[in-house]
């Protein structure tokens, strides 16, 4: 019976590490197997993540956020260095595009993990509620969710039944939205700074180069930098993430010399 549970809820772990699409209401509710509502989630640290997927996944977020602040603060100095812009205007433009970029990016972020937060709880509140009203009606729909997975009737109902008697809120949640523990309160902010660290750090690369080259090869300085840059945390996502380094690369470095490039054109011929 023990390993019979244990195969079970591994089955069901394949869904863990993903959120719902909205928050499902009894009538919306169908049999088909519950990793159907399920998408993947972006946030680290969650309990379906492990190891070392959880680890690339926090990896390949921070590396994500660096290359942003790499590549859009590098584009607007090209820009402004297409436009033949003096040292100063240079230095303006980096610590505008800096503080706006990471700010920008930090914004979005705390807004995407305080929606998930938020759905989770609801969806929490909506399985409190259901077990509170129809207890005997959510242990059916668990134990129909194991007969899908491949067990017999009679197995599936006494899986449902122990997990139920453990915690019949966790494992309906589990079961049916991928959520082992609700999100805390400093998810969201945390996620917020982790977010805009990263682009400030990126935004180091080029930032560093204007400050320390001199004007007639600060451009190119740049450049090299942010290229030799941006192919380390290639390698490091693809690393991460157990993926080809080659393909990684080229599309980091195809996205960033494109950026700086269109800038710097941009910037000679409208300025």
């Amino acid at each position: 019976m023990a390993a019979a549970m244990t195969a079970a809820r591994a089955k069901t772990c394949s869904c863990v590490g993903a959120r719902p699409t909205r928050p499902r209401s009894r009538r919306s509710r169908d049999t088909s197997t519950s990793a159907s509502n399920c998408s993947p989630t972006r946030r680290p640290g969650h309990d379906g993540v492990v190891g070392k997927g959880r680890f690339g996944a926090i990896a390949r977020e921070h590396v994500v956020d660096a290359n942003d602040g790499i590549i859009a603060t590098a584009g607007v100095l090209e820009g402004f260095a297409g436009a033949g812009a003096g040292e100063a205007t240079l230095l303006v433009g980096a610590v505008a595009a800096t503080v706006a970029g990471a700010l920008s990016i930090a914004g979005a972020k705390y807004v995407e993990i305080a929606g998930e937060r938020e759905l989770e709880l609801a969806l929490i509140a909506e399985e409190r509620a259901e077990l509170a009203a129809r207890p005997d009606d959510e242990l059916a729909e668990l134990a129909a969710h194991y007969e899908r997975r491949g067990l017999d009737a009679s197995l599936a109902r006494q899986v449902a039944e122990q997990l139920s008697a453990a915690d019949a809120l966790s494992a309906q949640l589990e079961t049916e939205h991928g959520i082992r523990t609700a999100m805390p309160r400093s998810g969201p902010p945390l996620a917020a700074i982790g977010a805009g660290a990263g682009f400030v750090l990126g935004a180091a690369v080029p930032f560093t180069m204007l400050l320390l080259f001199p004007a007639a090869i600060e451009t190119w300085a740049i450049v090299v930098a942010v290229v030799l840059s941006l192919a380390v945390s290639a390698i490091v996502s693809a690393r991460s993430g157990g993926t080809s380094v080659v393909r990684a690369m080229t599309r980091t470095l195809g996205i960033g010399l494109g950026t700086m490039a269109v800038s710097f054109v941009a910037g000679a011929v409208l300025f």
